[in-house]
């Protein structure tokens, strides 16, 4: 039985949850028309792996913060969910992964869920969050999750390895 629980000293050690591998495998192409956004999507001929950079992250920054969640299969964390105060009524999500063996399972849904009361109880409105256009399968869970797209920023990686990507804007309403 999967367990969500708030990090706290006790368990403080599942902030380090390492990040693993995803596929790449097509990309979500937002248009904006008429005050609406929609979208396509583009699947590529050949797909890749990519893995985020480890983070180290500390309780006392995330507190001072906002809060993070863990999901636990037993004594094992197997999903971390990161929230973060903002300046507008939506809770910011910054960085929400799951165990490769546990994924596809509905944890990170789980993680979302059992965030709403804490995330109402600040005095928020709603969660966003960012998702890189060429992961399909980030960009596919955040809209199957009841997200909407609010932006995109074409800039952020010029000038980087990563030039061409973009970063699309997520918005959860409550």
């Amino acid at each position: 039985m999967i367990k969500i629980i708030r990090i706290n000293n006790e368990n403080k050690e599942s902030l380090q949850l390492p990040n693993e591998d995803f596929h790449i495998f097509g990309k979500l192409i937002p248009t904006f028309k008429d005050e609406t956004w929609s979208y396509q999507e583009e699947i590529f001929e050949k797909s890749w792996s990519m893995k985020f950079p480890d983070e180290n992250y500390s309780l006392e920054n995330i507190d001072n913060k906002g809060f993070a969640l863990a999901a636990f299969d037993g004594e094992k964390c197997i999903g971390l969910a990161i929230f973060e105060d903002t300046w507008n009524k939506f809770m910011y999500l910054m960085d929400l992964k799951i165990n490769k063996e546990y994924r596809k399972q509905g944890i990170a849904s789980l993680l979302l869920t059992s965030a709403v009361e804490e995330i109402k109880n600040r005095g928020y409105k709603g969660i966003n969050t960012i998702g890189q256009d060429n992961n399909l399968a980030a960009c596919r869970f955040y809209l199957n999750n009841g997200f909407k797209i609010g932006g995109i920023d074409n800039m952020s990686y010029k000038f980087t390895q990563q030039e061409g990507k973009t970063d699309i804007y997520f918005y959860l309403e409550f």
